[in-house]
């Protein structure tokens, strides 16, 4: 995980215009996304907060898809369709922190010793059944290992929280660049 320190504002100041001109409703190919693209990605989510508290936070995983597309799709979807919460409105944007979280490809985890806490982002999947938690998530909850595992299945998966030690689940580990707005 790394945070970039030329670009930091460049992709979280995308996904507030594509926000702005999405609740306005007008064209979000208006919107200009960062000159510095990554050409190789597993995904993107896009976090929304208020007063430090989540507001939303919804993504992609298509790395087929290109980034700005990805971001500009995760960020409409974090804002009006994220199911924990209602859509926001134009009045709330200003009030909101915006984070983007480029996701690497995933590999197969070999065992929890792989696992890094605050490095490593997980994908749990069984069947249809699939769920994923951000790096960060572990470190701003203060999840050890197993508690981040358990509650990915039980709470993003549907699965029970000992599935990630099933053989029929498959657990992922990924990577991510995060973007962050400056809090002020």
């Amino acid at each position: 995980m790394s945070t970039g320190e030329d670009t930091t504002q460049s992709w979280p100041a995308y996904v507030r215009q594509v926000l702005e001109y999405a609740l306005r409703g007008e064209d979000l190919a208006r919107a200009v996304p960062p000159a510095n693209e990554p050409v190789e990605h597993g995904g993107v989510f896009v976090t929304l907060r208020k007063q430090g508290l989540l507001r939303g936070c919804m993504g992609t995983l298509d790395p087929n898809e290109p980034i700005a597309k990805a971001t500009c799709s995760a960020a409409q979807s974090a804002a009006l369709k994220d199911p924990r919460f209602p859509p926001i409105s134009l009045a709330e944007l200003p009030n909101l922190t915006i984070e983007v979280s480029i996701l690497s490809q995933p590999w197969p985890m070999g065992d929890i010793d792989e696992l890094e806490r605050g490095r490593h982002g997980i994908l749990v999947r069984q069947g249809f059944h699939r769920g994923l938690f951000l790096p960060q998530v572990a470190t701003e909850h203060n999840f050890d290992k197993e508690t981040f595992l358990s509650r990915c299945c039980s709470e993003k998966a549907g699965l029970a929280p000992d599935a990630w030690r099933d053989p029929a689940t498959e657990v992922l580990l990924f990577t991510a660049d995060i973007f962050r707005e400056n809090q002020s």
